[in-house]
């Protein structure tokens, strides 16, 4: 028993810092194992179906690992995206996560606001924030965020998409060309973005 405990031990510390009980299961823990491993003090339930190991270090964005581990094509947009961009002095209530069209929208414990974005144009712009050493959640680039404001004016505010654009253009290397180059797949931003780029240069 003491030997497969210790196995259970080592197989937990591949695992990332906060892991899943599927990702466990996946890794070879079985369900009582980790029950007992839980009610031994070596790792901590800190929420549903969801585990930290409990002598590491608690990740920062501990909301952001939940959201990856249940959508792991989800991807942080609009006021999220410009605030994790100092694009925006907004803080968002909610996290605003996309994911593609036609896909699950997952049950989180984290405020989240989800957005269906289309397949095609999904991966345009979009990068990798790093959570851990060995985690990473998706993030739309200052250009994208900034198209996607445009694009979502109704929703967000034209306020919002110019405020942001302003703050881009103030950066040095921030290329309208390049922006507005991005904006063709986007063809219900690219009027109003141009329209402002004339405006601001």
């Amino acid at each position: 028993m003491k030997g497969n405990r210790g196995q259970a031990r080592a197989r937990l510390q591949e695992l990332p810092p906060v892991f899943t009980y599927r990702m466990a299961t996946e890794a070879g823990v079985a369900k009582s194992t980790l029950y007992r491993l839980r009610d031994q003090g070596f790792i901590e339930a800190i929420g549903r179906g969801r585990f930290r190991i409990a002598d590491a270090d608690l990740p920062a964005d501990l909301e952001l690992h939940e959201i990856v581990q249940r959508a792991p094509q989800a991807t942080i947009c609009l006021v999220s995206a410009l605030s994790r961009h100092d694009l925006t002095d907004q803080i968002p209530p909610v996290i605003d996560m996309a994911v593609p069209r036609g896909h699950r929208r997952p049950v989180t414990e984290s405020p989240v606001a989800w957005h269906s974005f289309d397949p095609a144009t999904f991966t345009v712009g979009r990068t990798e924030l790093q959570l851990d050493e060995a985690t990473t959640i998706g993030l739309y680039g200052p250009e994208r965020s900034i198209i996607d404001a445009f694009r979502l004016r109704h929703l967000e505010g034209h306020e919002l998409a110019v405020e942001a654009l302003k703050r881009w253009l103030r950066r040095p290397g921030s290329s309208p060309a390049a922006i507005l180059a991005m904006s063709r797949d986007f063809p219900n931003a690219r009027p109003a973005l141009q329209n402002a780029l004339e405006i601001l240069l």
